[in-house]
């Protein structure tokens, strides 16, 4: 039976305990933690592979693009090459023509004169144009001014359209004054040319061949005698370039000064600066004897459109892999979390006090060794408290019986005292209502070695206690019971209130009267005794040692003790709190939880209050 209750006990305190240790704290669950975890570590991998398989494959295309364009310019080259060869072949004509040479510069005139240009010049140049398909209009500049001029009015038009292939004759006088021709480089034979846009050539779109002629005959020295250009339509020279790579592509021709000589595509150099040209895709493809390069420019948007497709596909493909090993990660983690929860479970029951319940794992893993380990453990520390808890109050309750008997010798000697001067002045009222109360309060003292007793017995050795007192001290002693009937269904600590009524009538006094209220209310869950007394009160120094309950402190050791015993029964929300003021009084508050009657009621004809027996609830 005593087992019993101190374990009821136990159980009691230890969930008080873990109440006033504050509400639970709130945590991510561990299932989550992994699944969050496993999540991140998937989403990682998952945006990398598709980072990195679509930068291999744009990068792919972007080569792949590069080599095919390269391979279409180079081809470009190669036939602008083969035709400005072929321009090159028909100034070879004239010279490398000694006999073109040396009619050209001789100073006759005369018949010898016309003969040169009507028998042997006229017809040279006309076969020099017509060894050739396309448009072209030969000008050949002399020095030797014995001969005439031959020269066609073309109306201000471009020569090239208007007559399809013509030839002029001019003296080298003409073009005397023209940059192009002063800033023309020093002859190495047979090798000094160029490719320039002379006169009104970009304005007609047309491009010349400049060479110098040179008198080879002259002991080593080089001198010219006159100068050739041949004049040919840059689309006809430039008839292959074309930018078929794709839409909104360009390809044009530069010179090495950066000058556009030619140009076909749907955006132009000027917007493409103007769009950015780090939207496209540039390639280049310089010339093998000048200094010009095709350049192409692609859009990027047209190289990568496949890429759009990849994105996609990559997307779907990750979040299906994704969504599967997240469904593989949520197996996973409800797995390991239900045996992690299993465990956090349980120990959150051990950190409320809850040693009972128990862990089972399947298997031989790690969860297995926890298990059994914990449950051990909790055996281990239940035994251990209970123990330990069971031995306290044992303590407690032999300091119970260690006061009593401390107070009942001196009591029951005073009581005795005054029964015989009852006695003695023939008061046999107060003398049997002394003797009844006398015995009404052992019985409740003794109360067949129980420790838990009804409210209402509690109330009625209070009572007794008081009535007893009240014989010796008379009308000096005022005594106010406030109880709220409903705490007498409810069961208490035995001696709680006795010992305060006790300190009252040893230290309150401050006149001839004293005056005492002992109310009893329920709050909320919780049951609210008051002992107050309109007595001396305490100065704070003494208030604060008595309110210190630890043992080594100069305090009250009866009320210690009951301070205790409510904390080892009911737990640390649970004791004694004192309020008082010197001069004014003291007020004794002792809060005890609502524990339903099982103790049983001991019967007496004792009175409360006005003068009803308690009844049992």
């Amino acid at each position: 039976m005593a087992n019993s209750r101190f374990r009821s006990a136990l159980r009691r305190s230890q969930r008080n305990t873990a109440a006033a240790s504050g509400p639970k704290a709130r945590y991510m669950p561990f299932g989550y933690k992994l699944m969050l975890s496993y999540m991140l570590l998937t989403l990682v991998h998952v945006i990398l592979f598709g980072y990195l398989a679509n930068w291999i494959f744009v990068d792919s295309v972007r080569k792949q693009t590069s080599e095919n364009v390269q391979a279409a310019l180079r081809q470009m080259k190669d036939n602008i090459e083969y035709r400005m060869k072929d321009t090159v072949r028909l100034s070879d004509m004239i010279y490398y023509d000694e006999t073109v040479a040396s009619r050209l510069r001789r100073l006759n005139e005369g018949y010898y004169g016309y003969e040169s240009v009507t028998q042997y010049l006229e017809p040279k140049f006309d076969s020099v144009i017509k060894a050739t398909n396309h448009r072209i209009w030969l000008v050949v500049y002399l020095r030797n001014e014995t001969l005439p001029e031959i020269y066609s009015f073309y109306n201000d038009s471009d020569p090239l359209t208007y007559a399809g292939k013509s030839y002029n004759m001019m003296y080298l006088k003409r073009i005397a004054d023209n940059s192009w021709y002063k800033d023309f480089p020093p002859e190495r034979y047979g090798v000094t040319m160029q490719w320039q846009q002379i006169d009104r050539d970009a304005e007609f779109g047309n491009i010349s061949l400049l060479r110098r002629l040179v008198d080879t005959a002259s002991f080593g020295r080089q001198l010219d005698f006159g100068f050739m250009r041949l004049t040919v339509k840059l689309t006809e020279m430039f008839e292959t370039v074309s930018p078929d790579f794709g839409e909104g592509t360009s390809v044009r021709i530069q010179d090495g000064k950066g000058q556009i000589l030619f140009e076909r595509g749907a955006w132009t150099a000027g917007r493409i600066a103007e769009v950015g040209e780090s939207n496209y895709l540039t390639i280049t493809e310089p010339f093998q004897d000048l200094d010009w390069k095709l350049v192409a420019s692609i859009p990027k948007e047209w190289v990568e459109k496949d890429a759009k497709k990849v994105k996609v596909l990559t997307a779907v493909i990750g979040s299906a892999s994704f969504l599967l090993f997240l469904g593989v990660g949520g197996f996973l983690s409800r797995y390991f979390s239900k045996r992690v929860s299993r465990i956090v479970t349980v120990l959150d029951s051990f950190r409320h006090g809850s040693f009972h319940k128990r862990i089972r794992f399947k298997g031989k893993d790690e969860f297995s060794t926890i298990s059994q380990s914990i449950n051990a453990m909790a055996e281990h520390i239940d035994g251990l408290i209970q123990q330990v808890y069971v031995a306290g109050i044992k303590k407690k309750e032999a300091e119970l019986e260690s006061l009593q008997a401390q107070i009942n010798p001196h009591f029951l000697y005073n009581t005795l005292s005054s029964i015989s001067l009852l006695a003695k002045f023939g008061q046999v009222e107060q003398l049997h209502r002394m003797v009844s109360n006398l015995a009404l309060f052992y019985r409740l003292s003794l109360n067949e070695g129980r420790t838990i007793i009804p409210v209402a017995n509690e109330l009625e050795q209070a009572k007794a206690y008081l009535d007893i007192q009240k014989v010796k001290y008379t009308d000096r002693l005022d005594v106010l019971f406030e109880i709220e009937p409903e705490l007498l269904r409810y069961e208490m600590v035995k001696l709680i209130l006795q010992p305060f009524l006790e300190n009252v009538l040893k230290h309150a006094w401050t006149g001839d009267r004293v005056h005492i209220r002992v109310a009893g209310r329920r709050i909320g869950d919780d049951i609210e005794f008051r002992i107050i007394d309109d007595g001396v009160g305490m100065t704070p120094d003494t208030l604060r040692r008595i309110s210190q309950f630890d043992d080594g402190e100069e305090a009250g050791y009866g009320i210690r003790n009951v301070h205790q015993r409510i904390e080892l029964h009911y737990g640390k929300p649970y004791g004694v709190s004192i309020y008082s003021k010197l001069g004014i009084g003291t007020s004794v508050t002792i809060r005890l939880p609502c524990v339903p009657r099982t103790a049983p009621y001991v019967s007496s004809r004792a009175e409360l209050g006005a003068g009803r027996r308690p009844e049992e609830a």
